[in-house]
Order: C-alpha cells, then sequence, then structure tokens
C-alpha cells in the first residue's frame, strides 16, 4: 500500500485517561474506498482509538503520537476540522435527536455542507433514501419512537448526509438482535460501493471480518494482529479468542 493509497492513517498513536493507558502505540491505515475493521473485547481500546483519531476524546483524555488525513498531519486540529475535511463519526450511543423526525435528524447531518453553501446539498437526502428504504417510509416519525435498528440506520444515514471521505463506525451492531445485525452489516458491506472509506470497530468479530477488506486485533490497548481479513478469520488465534466454533460456515449474505 502507498502512502497515496492512504486516506486516514495513525502512527504511535497512543491514549491515556490520567494515569491509565488505554491505547499503546498504535499503527493502523485506511485506504479509500475500502472497509478496515478492528475487533477485540469491551474495553481492549477500540473506542479510544476511534475518537483519538476523530479528536473526539473526553475532557479527561489525552492522546500522542501522529494522526495523517490525505497527507496531512491532522493531530491537532479540533474535531470540527475534521468533520469540515470529511471525517465523519458514529458514536456507540448514535446520539441522535429523539424529539425530532427521522427526515431533521437526517438534514442536520448535512448542516456543514449547507453553511459551506454547497450547492444542491439537500440531494443527499434522495441517495440516504435510496440506501436506507425504511427510513423513507419513517422520515415523519420521531427519531425517539425508532426500533434499535432503524436508530441505527439513521444514525448512520446522517453521517453519510455530510458527505464523508471516511466513515467511522464504533459498535454499530450494540444492543441488535441477530437478523437486525446481519441486515446492517448488509447494508455497510454496501456502503463500499459508494466509495466511502470506512473504519469500523466491533465486538462482533464474526460480522466484522466478513464484510472487511483487513482488519486489526486490539487486546489491551496493543494491536497483536493484523492482515487481510480473510486471512485473520482463518486465523487460530482469533477464531479461538473471538468467532468460536463454525465461524467459518457463517456468512453475511
Amino acid at each position: 500500500m502507498t502512502e497515496a493509497d492512504k486516506v486516514l492513517s495513525a502512527a504511535s498513536l497512543s491514549v491515556r485517561y490520567g494515569k491509565v493507558t488505554a491505547l499503546n502505540q498504535a499503527a493502523i491505515h485506511v485506504p479509500a474506498g475500502h472497509i478496515v475493521t478492528v475487533i477485540g473485547a469491551n474495553g481492549a481500546g477500540k473506542s479510544s482509538l476511534l475518537n483519538a483519531m476523530m479528536g473526539a476524546l473526553p475532557i479527561n483524555g489525552h492522546s500522542t503520537g501522529q494522526v495523517t488525513y490525505q497527507g496531512v498531519n491532522i493531530q491537532n486540529w479540533p474535531v470540527e476540522r475534521r468533520v469540515a475535511q470529511g471525517l465523519c463519526l458514529v458514536p456507540e450511543r448514535r446520539e441522535l435527536f429523539a424529539s425530532m423526525s427521522v427526515e431533521d435528524n437526517l438534514l442536520l447531518g448535512g448542516f456543514r455542507l449547507f453553511r459551506a453553501r454547497t450547492p444542491g446539498w439537500r440531494n443527499q437526502l434522495t441517495e440516504v433514501y435510496r440506501i436506507f428504504p425504511r427510513l423513507r417510509e419513517r422520515r415523519a416519525q420521531h427519531a425517539g419512537t425508532l426500533s434499535g435498528g432503524e436508530r441505527q440506520m439513521l444514525a448512520v444515514g446522517r453521517a453519510l448526509m455530510s458527505q464523508p471521505r471516511v466513515l467511522m463506525l464504533d459498535e454499530p451492531s450494540l444492543g441488535l438482535a441477530p437478523l437486525i445485525v446481519r441486515e446492517i452489516f448488509q447494508i455497510i458491506a454496501r456502503l463500499r460501493d459508494t466509495g466511502v472509506a470506512i473504519l469500523l470497530v466491533e465486538q462482533n468479530a464474526r460480522a466484522a471480518l466478513q464484510v472487511a477488506d483487513y482488519g486489526y486485533v486490539i487486546e489491551t490497548g496493543n494491536i497483536i494482529l493484523e492482515g487481510a481479513a480473510r486471512e485473520l478469520a482463518a486465523d487460530q488465534r482469533v477464531i479461538d479468542s473471538y468467532l468460536g466454533l463454525g465461524a467459518a460456515r457463517v456468512t453475511v449474505e
């Protein structure tokens, strides 16, 4: 992979909360138009990695190292500038506006383009409804009345309204029923075709590795394995720790 292929990278990226190290010297690369996943157990440092790359660490968090976006070191950029340049994070909590309609939540996602007076920015709404037809059906409904799967769709759709170059997803399957998880991952796989690069953080290693092109395994803040997603899914250490028996027979179709 050449430097030109890497739309987003981290090098020697560490995160501390007070005296506690949550992430230690991480290095990852996200090529344009690819899905890259980071898998690991709860508390392994996955969300700290995402938040550090987004510049969205909590007030007691501190990161060191380098984050590079389109060849530029953005480690000292505030989160607002990163968003303005095409980085977007869908947080684990989704953070929707429950008392607002589905469509109003989506339109808020395009506020950056509206403020920049980008011509035709509302046309992205048609594309989001094409990807998520259920949101079109629910467009006048309050976001707080949606099911868990629909709320996740809305959170991703709202992020897509800003036409990001890199979409970061934090535990998109969290709290969802198995059938809905499958649907969400089918949508994530299709998003690759839109050209957006995706950095996917997941506890559901099986589903994540099935849709990803490349993967990293993180344990206690350290990246211990990396490689093509198919290779990781066949690695006995990954199978024993994260996939379990029969993992190779399960597919996201």
